[in-house]
């Protein structure tokens, strides 16, 4: 069994936010003890080195603008891009599996107006956990920030209920419940989860390798962020529709 922890990056509506996008982080439940104990030595390093504290939240939004609990650090541009970098990077060396989701919503309303983000990236993330554990032959709990709780379980009910996903060979769609999706998915504070922590900085590098930052001197989360993953990254998630490997970006 895995747990599958999802955190949101971007708003669902316009104007606003360019994109929606859902970063994910999954850890098989059989090793969550030992990888978090090796998640809060991480995290003491990141204390002595840059006297970040162990219990501090680590969220993109924070490193890239030296707020929430980093603002009273001071913290360089360097330093902030190694803190994320190192977080990436960590993900593979701890054997976890990451893919994210990215909706562009101008075009996203021009294709489906009316339509809500967020409705179409659960959607996209529901079915890529439903062929996930009908491969692999195991089972994911869904956690996820706070906030969205009622739309998450709605549309999770749905999926195991009634899931779909659209052919890849031109035949409509094919139903494919999330079955093994089990259970209500479970709301999480994210200053009390380092993997929601993590899944939040892994939607917000997969929105920049999608769409550049505005150029300048230094980059916290340059475009190429997101491939410290490295291993990390399931790439089955868009082979069909191809795309930068790990990413599911829509239209």
């Amino acid at each position: 069994m895995y747990l599958a922890y999802v955190d949101e990056s971007g708003n669902g509506g316009l104007p606003g936010s360019r994109t929606f996008s859902l970063g994910v982080v999954m850890v098989e439940s059989e090793r969550w003890p030992d990888v978090f104990d090796e998640l809060i030595d991480y995290r003491r390093f990141v204390f002595r080195r840059f006297k970040v504290p162990v219990r501090a939240e680590l969220k993109a939004n924070y490193l890239l603008r030296n707020g929430g609990s980093l603002r009273p650090l001071h913290l360089s541009e360097p330093a902030r891009y190694a803190i994320y970098r190192g977080h990436l990077r960590l993900q593979a060396k701890l054997e976890l599996t990451a893919f994210a989701i990215v909706i562009d919503k101008v075009a996203l309303q021009t294709r489906r107006p009316g339509t809500d983000p967020r409705d179409v990236a659960w959607e996209y993330l529901l079915q890529r956990l439903e062929r996930f554990t009908t491969k692999n032959q195991t089972e994911a709990l869904l956690v996820h920030d706070e906030g969205d709780s009622h739309r998450v379980r709605l549309l999770a009910r749905k999926a195991r209920r009634a899931g779909s996903a659209g052919s890849a060979f031109g035949l409509g769609y094919l139903r494919r419940p999330a079955r093994r999706v089990i259970d209500d998915p479970v709301p999480r504070d994210s200053t009390q989860s380092y993997f929601i922590q993590m899944a939040d900085l892994n939607a917000y590098a997969a929105f920049r390798h999608i769409i550049p930052p505005p150029p300048r001197a230094f980059q916290v989360v340059p475009q190429g962020m997101w491939d410290e993953l490295g291993e990390a990254r399931l790439q089955a998630v868009n082979t069909v529709r191809g795309g930068p490997a790990g990413i599911v970006v829509y239209p």
